[in-house]
């Protein structure tokens, strides 16, 4: 007798397996059963593959999610900073983008991280890290924002809300204070950015505050680390340090580490070596700024690397979807990604890489694992890369979403 289950997806096409077609069965909001097409299951929900792509859904791991849609707030200055002259200006960038938060008000930074989350559901992507400024001129206003959309979104978007001191914590007097209640609120992750400090020693500091908090909370780490065009910066030499220090292994996670593009080799060697020590991986938004993260070379010393929107008509950044595939299509391009198995490597820096970066638990597309899947309109990954498009189908925690009822959020249609 054969059982009926929740959802099947049926005639699927599995990744590295292009000449065998799967159905997969779904119950519990687990992967019950994957089983050769024609298996004769059942589901309450049929959902037909047609033999295209099935693979687990896209995670986001890094997005500045309570400043999206603010470019016209701040104009283009900041950005000219940010992305020019080698990214030697790229803390007057951050400066200049900071005044924004003048206007910080959890009455519209809601409704624009709403519609943020929803282009995320079309384009299926069911995990994100969200960043929101916490410091004297923002306030709690983005904590108080991005909490509530995580609630609003949740079991269709898992919605890890970052408590991030963008402006630094020694030099923004208050930061420490509001930091803890950042915390007390409900934030899911501490979050820093050492390298913004004025000193050494301060940038020493401020990693250490970082992980005390992230100790007394019992809450993962990310920081943005060097994100100028400075060989000299070591921030993320410091964050690897401490997070061996602090027994916070697999806990903890850099994001950017632009200046490593410019580091000696015998020195980025160090660097990757740590990285592995602390069980540390390194999001890359290479779309985002003129230099990134050397990611081929660290993937080929066995480090774990992902990549990230980061920045959505921000200040920073004009565009910007929510749309992972899209990510991964323009860093093939500015990482020169273009062989099979490096379209692959791209595919799993969207994904599986991506979530165990997030430190989501048996993020797979595997019998027992959390069913978080897209069905795509796409045979292989080349294609899927290739059209960048929305999913036919996305399932979330065990579940079809209807995402015709988010649309009109996501586009205003």
């Amino acid at each position: 007798m054969n059982q009926t289950f929740e959802i099947v997806i049926k005639n699927a096409r599995l990744r590295r397996l292009a000449a065998d077609l799967a159905d997969i069965a779904i119950q519990d909001g687990k992967i019950a059963a994957i089983r050769a097409a024609g298996s004769a299951a059942k589901g309450q929900v049929e959902i037909d593959a047609g033999g295209m792509l099935v693979t687990e859904s896209f995670v986001n791991p890094h997005l500045h999610l309570c400043k999206v849609y603010t470019l016209r707030m701040v104009g283009d200055e900041a950005a000219r900073a940010y992305h020019g002259a080698g990214m030697g200006k790229a803390m007057t960038g951050i400066e200049l983008a900071a005044k924004v938060k003048e206007k910080y008000d959890e009455s519209w930074i809601t409704p624009n991280a709403s519609r943020a989350v929803a282009q995320a559901i079309w384009y299926g992507n069911t995990h994100i890290r969200a960043f929101a400024d916490v410091d004297s001129k923002g306030r709690l206003e983005g904590v108080k924002a991005l909490l509530r959309v995580r609630e609003a979104f949740r079991g269709v978007v898992d919605i890890q809300v970052v408590a991030f001191a963008q402006d630094g914590v020694l030099r923004e007097p208050g930061t420490e204070a509001l930091m803890r209640q950042a915390m007390e609120m409900g934030a899911d992750i501490v979050g820093g950015i050492p390298w913004i400090e004025y000193s050494e020693a301060d940038m020493q500091e401020h990693v250490r505050f970082i992980f005390s908090l992230a100790r007394q909370y019992n809450k993962d780490v990310s920081m943005l680390v060097d994100d100028a065009g400075d060989p000299g910066l070591r921030s993320l030499e410091m964050m690897a340090l401490e997070t061996i220090r602090c027994g916070w292994q697999g806990r903890s996670l850099a994001h950017h580490a632009r200046a490593m593009a410019l580091y000696p080799q015998p020195y980025f060697q160090k660097i990757s070596a740590l990285l592995k020590k602390a069980g540390m991986g390194v999001v890359s938004d290479p779309h985002t700024g003129p230099l990134h993260a050397r990611v081929r070379e660290l993937l080929d010393e066995g480090n774990l690397v992902c990549l990230g929107q980061d920045d959505i008509t921000d200040g920073y950044y004009p565009f910007g979807r929510n749309n992972m595939l899209e990510v991964a299509f323009l860093a093939a391009h500015t990482l020169w990604f273009t062989t099979s198995e490096d379209l692959e490597l791209l595919y799993d820096m969207i994904t599986t890489r991506a979530a165990q970066c997030m430190g989501l638990k048996n993020f797979a597309l595997q019998v027992g694992a959390p069913a978080n899947l897209v069905v795509l309109n796409q045979p292989d990954v080349l294609e899927a890369l290739r059209f960048h498009d929305a999913p036919a189908h996305v399932i979330s925690h065990g579940k079809l979403v209807e995402r015709e009822k988010f649309k009109a959020l996501a586009f205003g249609h």
